[in-house]
């Protein structure tokens, strides 16, 4: 009577290390469905510095669109509207055409939850008149500073035709509007 149940513990051990060996050998010899899920979700580092550099700049495009709107309602001084439309027409611009390359390559530019960048719209609309105009233009300068970064280094990294003339075609302007805060903080200093 005591060999039946030792006979079912081995019979039942045999049957799991069988369904095991043959689940794991199985997943082995599909050499097809591997090679097709790689190729499927590789990326490689040119599709990573594009994708960072779209994300990077919609992100700062965004930030210098809502500081130019936030300062075109609160300033009273005609220059600092006018130079923050100008920087809101272009950033729009160039929102738009990073949106619709980015589209094109199948890379999706949504607006990330950067904690920075609400801070300093908190901060910007958080000040008093009497301040505002040079917290404005050494927030906007940071921006501009930090997108013409971006910029230069996508221009030094990348041999795509695209990227390149985007970065040919705005990174001056982003110069001339960077000249211009900052003679303009002068001036008000």
């Amino acid at each position: 009577m005591r060999t039946m149940p030792l006979l079912r513990a081995t019979n039942l051990k045999v049957f799991f290390l069988l369904i095991i060996t043959c689940t794991s050998s199985c997943k082995k010899n599909n050499p097809i469905e591997n090679t097709l899920k790689n190729e499927a979700f590789s990326t490689t580092d040119k599709e990573q510095m594009d994708a960072y550099f779209f994300i990077a700049t919609a992100t700062l495009s965004n930030s210098i669109i809502s500081k130019s709107q936030i300062a075109q309602q609160k300033t009273s001084d005609s220059i600092i509207r006018q130079i923050s439309k100008k920087i809101e027409n272009h950033q729009t611009e160039l929102l738009q055409e990073v949106a619709t390359i980015a589209n094109n390559r199948l890379i999706i530019v949504t607006d990330i939850n950067n904690n920075t960048n609400k801070l300093d719209l908190y901060k910007l609309m958080d000040t008093n008149d009497a301040s505002f105009n040079k917290v404005y233009l050494s927030s906007i300068k940071e921006s501009l500073n930090k997108e013409i970064e971006t910029f230069e280094s996508v221009y030094k990294r990348t041999t795509d035709e695209v990227i390149l003339k985007l970065v040919l075609r705005y990174l001056p302007k982003m110069y001339q509007f960077l000249r211009e805060t900052e003679q303009i903080k002068q001036q008000i200093n």
